[in-house]
């Protein structure tokens, strides 16, 4: 309507069987029409409501009411759907339709045996692939109808503006440099604009630990509190505005209209990969969290191409691994840390390469099916749309350290205090706990001839140390059940130059990414307790 073209619903209506409903769904226009209308077709109240054939051409017309006839004898769920879409399914190659069918009905082995005859008449009479003649008869269905509904204004083709803008940004060279350009900038953003409310979150964290130090007496309730839950969980949620930060990027892009770009591009690269563009979406939803990315793969035409997406989905970082690479990048590289996140991850995507090129030249060697992807008007993305999908996606984020994250930092900090070392132990167990407090605490207690003293600075009688606040908060450590696992693995994470204590926190990783960073903090605390309360 704002480019000036006219739309005759009522002819649209005639032509399809159904009532049309105009809507602008981001701003939620139409919407309660859209429910009503629904409404009405699902109770069959539509006067004008009839099933609309579409006629897919001679090549697959025979075998598509050839199959259609069979399927009409068969009764009951699945097959209470027209006969006629059902036969589209399984001449599309439909595994989980033909795997219902199969489970459902023990008849239907003989029905299953001829759609895939079928399949194969089609493709040797046409030398074409079923499925891609499904999409062209609809596509041609839907041109067909747009030209007897559709009046464009003179001068007001809405994808226009569209066309213009992609001779830039899909252009045949200098598209991909340009995507990669907005995936740098949107992860140097990320870091930059969120250090400051990360900062402040941390802050926050530390007055509320002191608060609760000084207001809970030492012991079991207030270790758990401070130097468990509120260090472990308080880590992984100072990185919440940076997770929040790359969500609204990903919304802008994908709101925007440009992420469907960004799969028309990559559609050379999954060539290469053995892949086409389609499964550049799953992949792309694995920077976000592994598991519906992996789900998303259902969406894929072929068995072939959903398996290997799936293989090559848990190379991308997902954003349990952002805080993570937040933490060792701000830590070690400084000014230069949203390069190296954004190194990073360009490395994962060229491990997903090279292992997806691997699989597809090995055991997934087959031919590719084709990619079909419309390309919408670049829009403006809504305030309210950024918002919601921004909020939806950080609400996960919360919901799993409320979970997951909170109940893996409880079980870590009672590991690491369990069981309490004694308060005089014997000198050989002292030494013991001394060497796993680390080399620096050992050396420094352990010189030939020096005592050890402990927290008033008074020598132990009788030869046996004493430990210092830090060095016992250390020897506790290297004294519990969490210590012990560390010694038990650490023969096998020593030649990669670990310590024990980065060999569990490995392990909590197996839980979820995230559980690193809160694992880190609950092993690397800066001292005893005020009181003598037990120090994870």
């Amino acid at each position: 309507e704002r480019t000036g073209a006219r739309l005759d619903r009522l002819r649209m209506e005639a032509l399809l069987g159904v009532p049309v409903v105009p809507t602008v769904g981001h701003r939620g226009r139409g919407r309660r029409e859209l429910l009503e209308a629904i409404t009405a077709l699902a109770e069959d109240r539509h006067a004008r409501h009839r099933h609309v054939p579409v006629s897919y051409g001679p090549a697959l017309e025979p075998a598509l009411q050839a199959l259609s006839g069979r399927l009409a004898e068969f009764a009951g769920p699945p097959l209470d759907l027209p006969p006629r879409y059902l036969a589209a399914k399984l001449l599309e190659g439909d595994e989980p339709l033909a795997a219902e069918l199969h489970n459902r009905r023990p008849d239907a082995r003989a029905l299953l045996g001829e759609a895939e005859t079928l399949r194969r008449r089609v493709r040797g009479e046409s030398g074409r692939e079923p499925a891609l003649l499904l999409r062209e008869g609809r596509g041609g269905f839907v041109d067909g109808l747009l030209r007897e509904v559709l009046v464009e204004a003179a001068g007001g083709d809405r994808m226009a503006p569209s066309r213009r803008i992609d001779r830039l940004l899909t252009h045949r060279w200098l598209g991909l440099p340009i995507f990669l350009a907005f995936m740098w900038l949107l992860f140097n953003l990320t870091f930059t604009l969120g250090e400051p409310p990360k900062a402040a979150l941390a802050w926050l964290m530390e007055r509320l630990a002191g608060a609760l130090s000084a207001t809970l007496p030492a012991g079991w309730v207030e270790s758990l509190l401070v130097d468990g839950i509120l260090a472990g969980v308080g880590a992984v949620l100072v990185f919440l505005p940076n997770i929040l930060l790359l969500f609204l990027g990903i919304a802008l892009l994908e709101d925007s209209g440009y992420m469907a770009r960004a799969a028309f591009l990559m559609d050379r690269l999954m060539h290469l990969l053995g892949l086409h563009g389609q499964s550049f979406i799953p992949l792309l939803m694995g920077f976000g969290c592994s598991v519906p990315a992996v789900l998303a793969t259902r969406t894929l035409a072929g068995r072939r191409d959903r398996l290997l997406t799936a293989l090559i989905v848990p190379h991308m970082s997902c954003s349990a691994r952002l805080p993570v690479y937040i933490l060792f990048a701000g830590a070690f590289f400084g000014r230069q840390a949203g390069n190296v996140v954004a190194l990073i991850y360009v490395l994962g995507i060229v491990t997903a390469v090279l292992v997806a090129r691997l699989f597809s030249a090995t055991i997934f060697r087959r031919d590719q099916a084709a990619f079909v992807l419309e390309l919408p008007p670049y829009r403006w993305p809504t305030t309210r749309g950024l918002i919601l999908h921004t909020w939806e996606r950080g609400r996960l984020y919360l919901r799993k350290m409320g979970g997951v994250i909170l109940a893996a930092t409880v079980v870590l900090w009672a590991l690491s205090v369990l069981p309490p070392l004694p308060a005089d132990p014997p000198a050989a167990e002292s030494q013991t706990v001394l060497s796993d407090a680390g080399p620096a605490v050992a050396s420094a207690h352990l010189r030939a001839g020096e005592p050890a003293f402990g927290p008033g600075g008074d020598a132990q009688e009788g030869g046996s140390p004493r430990l210092g606040a830090e060095s016992r908060a250390r020897a506790q450590l290297g004294y519990s059940v969490m210590g012990r696992i560390g010694r038990a693995i650490e023969p096998v994470i020593a030649p990669l130059g670990f310590s024990w204590e980065m060999g569990v926190t490995l392990l909590a990783g197996f839980v979820a990414k995230e559980v690193v960073v809160s694992s880190l903090a609950v092993l690397h605390q800066p001292g005893e307790r005020p009181g003598g309360g037990p120090q994870a």
